[in-house]
């Protein structure tokens, strides 16, 4: 019995787990279909009865905008952002992992201190910026910076992961007469693949949650993404459709459970072979 005991303890621990993490998804999806009145009295988890009108009503969108175009809207932001990290991201990365130049430690480790600075530090220098340039109200704010290297978090994993690649397939490359873009695109980027795809990961999943970025830029109904909707939702119905604001909600996380359950194992292949190399 205690060997029993020993060998489904820790299943049993991992599946109460699991059920605390998952608990939120159930109430939110349980939420969204019950009538407006039980929303803030019932402590129920399962409503009476199914208002699946409410779901009808959040279709409808916001301000005229339907939820097809919200989501069409998110889903740019977040491929413009995605192509921009893993494109600038590694470029950086092979010059810091691969390149010698005057300073690259001095440099490298400036970038790493990066992280360490509150994004709110940087927001009105760039909002400036791009008021200047008269990007604001256009989705050029949300996905130009991604093309210029500024997540500093990506540039060290990838470099953690190219600092283990052999060098001797780089210095194949350059004997056959490869320069260093060639190598760079030929040669170490597809070995980079699972830091690549972690980084297309975490990217996606950060821009299609964002809220507080796109709220300073976006201004005009029609460019609002699912997250700002959301808001604006609020705002135009007030505390009487608590149930479409859920039921929107539902729409608007459904995309990222799908993506993660799909890209799940990409992921844990990326983390933990980045973790063991370099």
């Amino acid at each position: 019995m205690n060997i029993a005991a020993k060998r489904w303890l820790p299943h049993a621990v991992a599946a109460v787990c699991l059920l605390v993490l998952l608990y939120p998804l159930a109430w939110l999806l349980a939420t969204s279909l019950k009538p407006a009145d039980e929303v803030v009295t019932s402590l129920d988890l399962w409503p009476s009865h199914l208002e699946w009108s409410n779901y009808t009503t959040a279709l409808d969108g916001v301000s005229g905008i339907s939820v097809t175009q919200l989501l069409g809207n998110t889903l740019l932001i977040a491929v413009g952002a995605v192509v921009g990290n893993v494109l600038s991201c590694s470029l950086a990365a092979y010059a810091f992992a691969r390149l010698r130049f005057r300073m690259s430690k001095v440099m490298f480790a400036f970038m790493v201190a990066t992280l360490m600075l509150p994004h709110h530090v940087v927001l009105i220098p760039q909002y400036i910026i791009f008021n200047r340039l008269g990007m604001v109200d256009t989705y050029w704010p949300l996905i130009l910076p991604k093309f210029l290297a500024t997540e500093a978090f990506f540039v060290f994993l990838i470099v953690q992961f190219m600092r283990g690649l052999p060098r001797e397939l780089e210095e194949s490359a350059r004997i056959e007469g490869c320069g260093a873009f060639r190598t760079y695109w030929s040669i170490t980027l597809p070995l980079t693949r699972p830091a690549l795809i972690t980084t297309a990961i975490f990217t996606f999943i950060w821009t299609w949650n964002d809220f507080f970025t796109q709220m300073i830029y976006l201004f005009a109904p029609e460019k609002f993404t699912i997250t700002l909707a959301l808001r604006s939702f609020v705002d135009q119905s007030s505390t009487s459709a608590y149930g479409p604001m859920f039921a929107m909600s539902v729409i608007s996380v459904l995309p990222i459970v799908l993506f993660f359950f799909v890209f799940q194992r990409y992921l844990v292949q990326g983390m933990a072979t980045s973790g063991l190399k370099g």
